[in-house]
């Protein structure tokens, strides 16, 4: 891909890529993670991939093995704040942060347009990227998330208490650690437990401690999960702001999605008043991460609506 800005060196995974980092400006200079499939090809549209809470451009690890995914789209994994090995000179930072300085990757890298595509917390990062650049993001494909804050009114319709199980994490990483510290095992357990469901495989949950404990050491990892818990947590709700989007949405939701429910996908996906085309699909026996619990399921699904909306 063109543009300037990118550092040398990366992170490799099993799938052949590599995570590297690139300069925005956004929070007093930033360096974003980011992870492509192939080399850019312009004659194909973009689709950018965007994490899970506490996970990294490895969770799509089955969309960059997806051949027909590959051939379909240019895949951009990018990292929110806080994720991965995107850093900010600014000491605080939210979603919209994240959309901003996804935009500016963008930018960076010489793409007028993309589609994005985003598990949980990435579903409402690419909702912000909709409503901030509606001339730039030509469709949404929303997996497991949530257009609302934790509210009492999410709860109501069966979606978990986002308060309960990110309070006692937040407390418990306040105070500074020593440079030998890492992201405790029971952390990623619980995380791991909402996103796959309580029958992780071992290789999965292996691979995932690994990659935590790499994210999340020393004391600025430890800062870095405390904001994203907080971000997590105390996050501002999008009711009010989505007819800003204005482009098509897929949103795919599993039926045991323990995080948020189908009956709130449900109530929103009825929010978007000036998107041309909003569904709402539910996958049978799906998990929160959706994109790697039913990965046959979400890349058909997204292969056909990159190819309808491009």
């Amino acid at each position: 891909m063109a543009g300037s800005g990118r550092a040398v060196g990366g992170v490799m995974s099993e799938t052949g890529t590599t995570t590297e980092t690139i300069t925005v400006p956004h929070l007093g200079t930033s360096v974003i993670g980011h992870r492509s499939a192939r080399p850019y090809d312009p004659s194909l549209p973009t689709l950018v991939l965007v994490n899970s809470f506490s996970t990294s451009a490895d969770l799509y690890r089955p969309q960059f093995a997806d051949d027909e995914l590959a051939a379909t789209a240019n895949l951009l994994a990018l990292e929110p704040y806080g994720h991965g090995r995107t850093r900010a000179s600014y000491a605080q930072f939210t979603y919209w942060d994240s959309a901003v300085a996804d935009l500016q990757v963008l930018d960076a890298l010489g793409i007028p347009d993309a589609f994005v595509l985003g598990t949980s917390q990435g579903g409402w990062v690419a909702a912000r990227m909709a409503v901030l650049a509606p001339d730039r993001i030509r469709g949404i494909v929303a997996l497991g998330t949530s257009m609302d804050t934790e509210s009492p009114r999410s709860r109501d319709l069966g979606c978990w208490d986002g308060v309960a199980f990110c309070t006692p994490a937040i407390d418990a990483l306040a105070a500074p650690v020593g440079d030998d510290w890492v992201v405790p095992a029971e952390m990623v357990d619980a995380v791991l437990a909402e996103g796959f469901g309580p029958d992780v495989p071992p290789a999965e949950r292996a691979f995932w401690h690994a990659r935590h404990q790499e994210n999340y050491a020393g004391d600025d990892g430890r800062e870095r999960l405390r904001l994203a818990s907080v971000n997590l947590r105390d996050r501002d709700g999008l009711h009010g702001r989505l007819d800003g989007v204005r482009c098509p949405l897929l949103w795919m939701h599993g039926t045991e999605d323990t995080v948020y429910s189908v009956a709130n996908a449900e109530e929103e996906i009825r929010l978007f008043p000036n998107s041309p085309h909003a569904e709402l699909r539910v996958v049978e026996g799906g998990r929160h991460f959706l994109s790697a619990s039913d990965p046959a399921a979400v890349d058909a699904a997204t292969v056909e609506f990159v190819r309808r909306w491009a």
